[in-house]
């Protein structure tokens, strides 16, 4: 894997980024890097990790493939780590940060953690798991050619929030790192929503023992997909039971409002098309009918906004989709950016439609979603690499770089000026409890619009559980 994104990721019409900008001069840094057995404290080199790593895997019947896997993962993340010369990036860092996941992994190896239909994520005065996956993805983020498209409307969505009324992000996704891409984009301008969105994931998050660290860090609604419920018969009906759990947990949270709810309708991550390009995978209308079905029923308001997200050079995911667990790890220093697109108006997509032609309305409502994210990925990029196309006079900025000044990664609220979290949990760093549920978003000052999913009354008949057991085994995407 190469240290930065290949020239080929960028448009045709596009010039690829100057290399080896931070742009904000921002440094990386180890400091607060922490781990939960502290034998991991003496590691400052390649050849110091691999020794402890070795000695942790000793006896496990994967020791040999995991070493294999690991060393490529080590590799090819030093080079692309080194290769950025952001200040900062040396061995140690390169050493320290991969500890810090080898000892989360070896956690989960001894104790595994079982997520529940409802995540919170954990956070505890001695260990946060959210700042141990943002220090991981910033130390693969150029900072000098990413971008947050269209503020203006993040913050007419944190507004709605922030009046107790529910937002919908219909996402394209990119890559495993897309939740701390997401925070690191916001956290300058609107750090709740970059901490306390939840997002709907598929089951490999959460079993994957390389993955399930950095989930644990992220509020999440869990969901087995349609494709793996028969993986293991005898655990069919317990799965089926936790899309239950989940869907009632949704429609409750949705109900108290103030929800910022992030889905991949596509169910799963973007692949190359036949040229070698990635865009948004097609929306499942199931996927969007569900979301818009759960807002449109919740006692809030709710709006329903399709998204952007270019990152796929950090992490590029495999070519081909596999059910197996422990996929190889290539990564690349990357530009990155995330874009919101103008809220979906509902109703004039489905003007026009026979009412009674369910399935066409579902059609029209993904493709008219899945158009949006389409148009705003193709200016988002365009954007990353082309810099006339971004800073001020343009949709697409850098508030990052307006509060740090030789400051280091990840950003934090203290250096930016932003209050910290009420609330915290103080359970034990090996055994995080879970936070406080996710809060409204911050008021930003903008104005809501009226709501184009406002509550009406309709399709509220008989109890909650009745009303998602209608709408489970048709609704439910299939996240891969």
């Amino acid at each position: 894997a190469a240290a930065a994104a290949p020239a080929a990721t960028a448009p045709a019409a596009a010039t690829a980024p100057p290399a080896n900008q931070t742009g904000s001069g921002a440094a990386l840094t180890t400091s607060g890097i922490v781990y939960h057995d502290p034998k991991w404290n003496s590691v400052q080199n390649e050849q110091q990790f691999f020794s402890i790593l070795e000695a942790s895997l000793a006896g496990h019947p994967m020791a040999p493939k995991l070493l294999v896997l690991w060393r490529d993962f080590y590799n090819n993340y030093s080079r692309a780590v080194l290769g950025s010369k952001v200040p900062g990036a040396d061995e140690k860092l390169v050493a320290q940060v991969q500890a810090s996941i080898a000892d989360n992994v070896m956690l989960q190896f001894k104790d595994p953690y079982t997520f529940p239909s409802f995540h919170q994520r954990m956070i505890t005065p001695t260990y946060s798991y959210f700042e141990f996956g943002q220090r991981y993805v910033a130390s693969l983020t150029d900072f000098a050619n990413s971008v947050l498209g269209h503020r203006e409307r993040w913050d007419q969505a944190a507004a709605q929030l922030a009046a107790g009324e529910n937002v919908v992000l219909l996402a394209n996704h990119q890559t495993e790192a897309d939740p701390g891409v997401f925070a690191h984009m916001l956290m300058s301008v609107h750090p709740s929503m970059a901490e306390e969105v939840v997002y709907v994931a598929g089951d490999r998050v959460v079993t994957d023992p390389m993955c399930k660290p950095f989930s644990m860090g992220r509020n999440l609604f869990c969901v087995h997909s349609k494709k793996h419920l028969n993986d293991i018969p005898e655990q069919r009906a317990a799965k089926m039971e936790t899309n239950r759990k989940t869907l009632i947990a949704m429609q409750r949270s949705l109900n108290k409002g103030g929800m910022l709810i992030w889905i991949a309708p596509s169910g799963g991550r973007d692949r190359p098309n036949a040229e070698g390009k990635y865009i948004p995978d097609k929306f499942d209308p199931a996927a969007v009918e569900l979301m818009r079905s759960l807002t449109a029923r919740a006692k809030k308001p709710g709006h329903i906004y399709p998204m952007a997200m270019f990152s796929w050079p950090m992490m590029p995911p495999p070519k081909t989709i596999d059910k197996d667990i422990g996929e190889r790890r290539i990564t690349n220093w990357t530009p990155v950016g995330i874009s919101l697109c103008e809220e979906l108006d509902v109703s004039k997509v489905l003007s026009g439609i026979n009412t009674d032609d369910k399935e066409q309305q579902q059609k029209a409502l993904a493709e008219a979603a899945h158009r949006a994210s389409v148009e705003e990925f193709e200016a988002l990029q365009e954007a990353i690499f082309n810099p006339s196309k971004r800073g001020p006079g343009t949709p697409y900025t850098q508030p990052w770089s307006e509060f740090q000044t030789n400051a280091q990664f990840p950003p934090t609220r203290h250096e930016s000026g932003l209050p910290e979290p009420t609330s915290t949990s103080s359970s034990s760093s090996a055994s995080p409890s879970n936070n406080g549920s996710p809060a409204a978003a911050a008021a930003t000052g903008s104005s809501s619009p009226s709501s184009s999913l406002s509550r009406n009354g309709k399709g509220r008949g008989g109890s909650l559980v009745d009303s998602l057991r209608t709408i489970l085994p048709k609704y439910l995407p299939s996240f891969r």
